[in-house]
């Protein structure tokens, strides 16, 4: 009988793979969910303790609702933009001398999203980013100027 361990890997590999990567994505959105009831629930206990002293309440933080922890970034999307047009070019090249023409015309696809990103970059993200920038400065200088009394 011949040693099936040399025909058993190559198939545990992929089947492995598929079930850890949706179990990593599970475990993800379940740890969030968690986090995000904990949150809730802590907050809530804080303002039920506010209410029953008489303290007025101070309004929810927008941060409060977001899915994200942090905020995002126009220049996240110039970064991401750029880096999905290179990824296009660079596989499309390498497709291109070895297997052919047909195949690499698949790199197209994260090519036309880096192009995508960079084109709402330039329509939009950058007023944002220079409007963030501007508000940041304004903070910046407020802060730092001594407060007449």
């Amino acid at each position: 009988m011949k040693d099936f361990s040399i025909y058993l890997v190559p198939l545990l590999i992929p089947i492995v793979a598929i079930v850890m990567g949706i179990g990593i994505g599970m475990l993800a959105v379940y740890l969030n969910y968690r986090k995000r009831k904990e949150m809730f629930a802590l907050y809530h206990q804080e303002r039920m303790a506010a209410i029953e002293k008489g303290i007025e309440l101070p309004p929810l933080p927008e941060a409060f609702f977001r899915e994200d922890d942090k905020p995002s970034s126009p220049h996240g999307t110039l970064l991401g933009g750029l880096i999905l047009v290179f990824i296009g070019v660079t596989l499309f090249i390498a497709l291109y001398f070895m297997v052919g023409l047909s195949i690499a015309l698949f790199a197209l696809i994260p090519l036309g999203i880096g192009l995508a990103f960079l084109i709402y970059y330039f329509a939009v993200g950058r007023k944002e980013a220079e409007r963030l920038e501007a508000e940041r400065k304004a903070k910046a200088l407020a802060a730092n100027q001594p407060s007449a009394r």
